[in-house]
């Protein structure tokens, strides 16, 4: 029994591996911020998505170890808060919101409040909630939306006053979806992969090749698109539940009828 014990429980040493990918998102969450302060608006948003990467590091390694503990989960939280919620409110700020004065910071602390409260909701439901499905756009994807669409002005070279009227629509847009009650693919079922894995390792090559043939346009495609997936994906289920519902209706109205002859 002591053993199969050992065999189970994972090293001390493996308790460290996630905690430190926590803090390297932290670190590059908190480097975005003094960039942004710095004006240098390019590097801040490259920060937030490495940030994202080592955020999704952290949960895979833990899972994959059996290292998973509370205090990784609420470590992870509070580093996101700051990484994905402070950090991009800043970057927008400073990046097209300052000249609205009280209403431009107004609306970066909505998106940093809103991806707190996401953040609450998520740790409480982690348990309930369907593991297919994000309830709400997940927070890091609400900051990746803000990073890439900096990025995208970057490679359009273009540094008019078309962003200060199209970011406080996008911020306030993000804030909501947030705390909204749309379904976002959370692609933690890698079924496909373990199914499959030459075929997945074939696709993330061309997913690579994708990126790197224009990463700055390809990550505003990317993360808009998955920013809008959620309100449509949410409408085809509920389309697809009304046939069904409507095929069961005539059934019962039918079998109700023939009860009175």
């Amino acid at each position: 029994m002591n053993t199969k014990k050992k065999k189970n429980t994972p090293m001390k040493g493996m308790y460290l591996l996630p905690n430190f990918l926590t803090s390297l998102s932290l670190l590059s969450g908190f480097y975005a911020i003094i960039a942004a302060m710095d004006r240098r608006f390019t590097y801040a948003a490259i920060a937030i998505f490495i940030s994202a990467i080592f955020d999704m590091l952290d949960g895979r390694v833990a899972r994959m170890t059996n290292s998973s503990s509370r205090f990784g989960v609420e470590y992870d939280s509070l580093s996101d808060v700051i990484a994905f919620g402070v950090a991009p409110a800043v970057l927008a700020y400073l990046w097209a919101l300052k000249s609205y004065g009280k209403f431009g910071w107004l609306a970066a602390f909505l998106f940093v409040a809103c991806g707190a409260l996401r953040l609450a909701r998520f740790n409480i439901q982690v348990d309930t909630v369907q593991k297919k499905h994000f309830l709400g756009l997940p927070i890091p994807a609400g900051a990746a939306t803000i990073a890439g669409m900096v990025l995208f002005f970057s490679w359009l070279g273009y540094k008019g006053g078309l962003k200060t009227v199209i970011m406080p629509i996008v911020i306030y847009c993000l804030a909501l979806l947030m705390v909204s009650k749309f379904r976002y693919m959370s692609f933690k079922d890698m079924g496909f992969v373990r199914n499959r894995p030459f075929m997945a390792t074939v696709g993330v090559i061309m997913l690579l090749v994708i990126v790197l043939t224009e990463p700055y346009l390809t990550l505003f495609v990317a993360t808009s698109a998955y920013a809008v997936s959620g309100p449509v994906y949410t409408l085809i289920l509920h389309f697809r539940k009304k046939p069904a519902e409507e095929l069961i209706r005539p059934r019962e109205t039918q079998a109700g009828q023939g009860g009175h002859q």
